[in-house]
């Protein structure tokens, strides 16, 4: 074995409470034994010297020798001269292994599920230079119980990035740091609970977890349609809260027209309601220009969600929401324990953004994004060419409508048993519609994987 300091086990607990029969080094043996046959001390581990466990023990040092060279002798230790004595015996070794299946997770030839950014483009080096700049530079009292609402440095960063980017209406205080935007919907559903809310309604298709939000508040999730313009603002009636994805409709792709913008804030304060708007997608757009946030038309009706889970990566679990000044006591109140990201996190993506690595990033991976959905749709046209197509100008995924009537349930197990990973637009919806369709994401599939994937479903198909 290499003499590697990372597997030492200078402080095991042995557990010498047996029966107090033998010599102490027998016992001493007979806990060393069930320690490397429970796994405690798995294969490879250097045990402590025998000074230190002798010092440790209080007992003699010929003691712990004794019972090291038993164990030797029976194979579960070995010793060389100069060298640490290790464990050489493995449970496996007398223990038949679980099935594959048991231990881990298949991971699929060709992922075409969405809602997974290009986990290949994360910018690892920037990142870590972020993280280096903080852990260097930051004084020792960043390092005590984070702030509240998060650390002061990143909301002020945040605020700034959404009236640059966004057209957000926000300053610093407004802004709160979360791990996501499944968490900042839940805060603010406990708030309107608390309110006296019995309802909020929810885009129809939508994410599962939205809807799981909601009902975890205790609320009521009450479906509305989407159409070509986005959400049915005129089936709103009986409920004074909305979650809705103007920028960029999950799963449809359409973009909330002017005029249900303006229809969707006349609503908002006609019933003294409020608006979740979940910025989903905003920074992806290939084909037209980006729209603003609805929030930054209605501040006082409109609270805003964002996260970097689509631009950077979900792994590091930063969200952030912006609140109505007169709901932000409630949405405290209602969650008295809520917790932040770690400070050191939140610091470095701080750095990362005042730096214009955050910004660089977008416009490379908006280029890397746009090159793909052209290859994805391509290959469609080649592959499929009696398929309809929509939702793509914008985002990580798009929509595939299949002729004829394919049973889509069946044809996505089919494609999980060849590797390839697929989703069916029912999974959004909360009753199904009988429409064939799927919802294809490219953000997580490899440039080089694009044609084989799609040759694989229309072979299915």
């Amino acid at each position: 074995m290499p003499e590697s300091q990372t597997n030492l086990s200078w402080d095991v607990l042995l557990d010498l409470s047996g029966p107090d029969v033998g010599p102490r080094h027998e016992r001493l043996a007979r806990a060393l034994r069930a320690a490397v046959r429970d796994g405690v001390l798995p294969v490879g581990t250097a045990l402590p010297p025998s000074r230190k466990l002798a010092a440790d023990l209080a007992c003699s040092r010929w003691l712990v020798t004794q019972a090291y060279a038993q164990l030797v002798a029976e194979g579960y230790l070995e010793a060389r001269t100069g060298a640490a004595t290790r464990v050489l015996w493995s449970p496996s070794r007398e223990r038949p292994s679980r099935p594959a299946s048991a231990a881990t997770t298949t991971v699929p030839r060709h992922d075409l599920a969405p809602g997974l950014p290009d986990l290949r483009a994360f910018p690892r080096r920037r990142w870590a230079e972020a993280l280096r700049e903080v852990l260097t530079t930051a004084p020792h009292t960043e390092f005590g119980l984070p702030p509240r609402g998060g650390h002061p440095r990143l909301r002020a960063v945040l605020a700034e990035y959404l009236r640059r980017c966004r057209g957000a209406s926000t300053t610093p205080p407004d802004v709160t740091v979360c791990s996501g935007v499944t968490e900042g919907v839940t805060r603010v559903c406990r708030a309107l609970a608390a309110a006296g809310f019995t309802s909020v309604a929810v885009e129809d298709p939508s994410w599962g977890r939205t809807r799981d939000a909601v009902a975890a508040a205790g609320l009521t999730a009450v479906p509305v349609p989407v159409d070509e313009d986005g959400v049915r603002v005129d089936r709103l009636g009986g409920t004074r809260a909305v979650v809705v994805t103007p920028a960029h409709q999950f799963p449809t792709g359409t973009v909330l027209a002017p005029a249900r913008r303006a229809a969707l804030v006349a609503w908002a304060r006609d019933v003294d309601g409020l608006v979740l708007e979940d910025d989903y997608d905003a920074d992806f757009r290939y084909d037209r220009r980006p729209v603003g946030t609805v929030q930054g038309m209605a501040p006082a009706h409109v609270a805003l969600f964002g996260s970097v889970s689509k631009t950077l990566s979900p792994a590091l679990g930063i969200g952030w929401y912006v609140l109505p000044p007169t709901w932000a006591d409630a949405v405290r109140a209602a969650n008295p324990a809520a917790s932040t990201p770690p400070v050191v996190d939140q610091l470095a993506l701080a750095a990362f953004v005042e730096r214009g690595g955050y910004d660089r990033h977008l416009r490379a991976v908006r280029s890397r994004y746009r090159a793909r959905r052209d290859a994805l749709v391509a290959a469609l046209a080649t592959h499929l060419p009696d398929s309809r197509i929509t939702g793509v100008a914008a985002g990580l995924h798009l929509l595939l409508h299949l002729g004829g009537s394919p049973d889509t349930g069946a044809l996505v197990r089919r494609a999980a048993a060849e590797g390839l990973n697929l989703v069916d637009l029912d999974t959004y919806r909360t009753e199904p519609s009988g429409d064939p369709t799927l919802v294809l994401g490219y953000g997580n599939l490899a440039d080089h994987a694009v044609v084989p994937a799609v040759a694989l479903l229309a072979s299915l198909l």
